[in-house]
């Protein structure tokens, strides 16, 4: 048996990019991404906007059909042909809590659906006791179950999409993005939501998210993306004390500093030019055209992830620390 829950390899997702009457082209959103989760983990996924951090969480739970790549859940590899059988285990959170539900459907009946689906219960009883559980388990109450979702707020909302995926038990939640669209106040009480339940009911979580802070804080690992690829990977502390990819200390100097006296003194390292589009990466190293060490060597060939330091991993010719 292995150590790990989830293991993804070598995963690829490609659309197809219609560029002429007759021709396509492939927009490589996901490009050769390898990491593992172990059970009770978090590891957190980041990157700029577009980098395919979403792609990744949605391939995973066959949301999208991969291009290449395993996907390996306890010791079981996903296909198209058996995914149904783990719909149970795997679930996700959406990014936004005002269109991921249904304005028809009261809380119960949001919430009540995976039991329906899965026939998770035996009498009605049971089902009414089971939705007011998972609405207690995220901190809403039994009265809420009648109310529908546009009479809640913003971060009660993303509670009733938490309660919908755990109510079907699963050991892996993909959380796509769960707290950038919460006021800064709720994101901390819906992100100390997620631990209380990881601590309770020892689940796993692929964690998407642009907040380096907020990512720092849940996850034990963070994997950091650029146009399609892992670029560096390691240990939370580790990433964002001693970052080695210059793309990853750019996102790093970029953090707010709440004390005005250090954070003067703190040098920024922007980032130049435009993310390439990912219709044409860049050959070689895909950021190489905004990296200021890049070489020719850059140019030539592609890094792979080596390790620079124990469990800590980047994809770079030339790291700095």
């Amino acid at each position: 048996m292995s150590e790990y829950l989830l293991e993804v390899k070598n995963l690829k997702q490609y659309f197809p990019i219609r560029t002429g009457w007759f021709g396509t082209k492939p927009l490589k959103a996901v490009d050769d991404v390898s990491f593992a989760i172990k059970p009770g983990e978090t590891l957190g996924l980041v990157g700029e906007s577009g980098c395919g951090k979403t792609t990744v969480g949605r391939t995973i739970l066959h949301l999208y059909k991969p291009t290449a790549g395993e996907i390996i859940y306890d010791s079981q590899q996903i296909t198209p042909q058996n995914v149904h059988n783990f719909r149970q285990s795997m679930q996700i959170v959406f990014q936004d809590p005002y269109s991921s539900l249904n304005p028809r459907m009261t809380v119960s009946d949001i919430v009540g659906e995976p039991l329906d689906i899965h026939s998770l219960y035996k009498t009605k009883q049971e089902r009414a006791d089971r939705i007011a559980e998972l609405l207690g388990l995220v901190g809403l109450n039994s009265d809420h179950a009648r109310r529908y979702a546009h009479e809640f707020s913003g971060g009660q909302r993303q509670r009733i999409g938490i309660a919908r995926a755990l109510a079907v038990n699963p050991k892996f939640i993909v959380c796509d993005e769960p707290v950038s669209a919460l006021d800064v106040s709720i994101q901390a009480q819906v992100i100390n939501t997620f631990e209380d339940l990881q601590k309770k009911l020892g689940i796993a979580y692929l964690f998407i998210a642009h907040d380096l802070l907020v990512v720092q804080h849940i996850s034990q690992r963070i994997a950091v993306m650029y146009l399609g690829r892992i670029v560096e990977m390691g240990d939370s502390d580790e990433i964002i004390t001693h970052p080695a990819h210059p793309y990853t200390q750019s996102l790093i100097s970029a953090i707010p500093i709440p004390d005005p006296n250090i954070a003067r003194t703190r040098t920024r390292i922007p980032l130049e030019g435009d993310v390439p589009s990912p219709l044409n990466t860049p050959s070689g190293c895909a950021f190489r055209t905004r990296c200021r060490y890049a070489t020719e060597k850059c140019a030539q060939e592609r890094p792979q992830l080596t390790e620079v330091a124990p469990g800590h991993t980047i994809a770079c010719w030339n790291p700095h620390d």
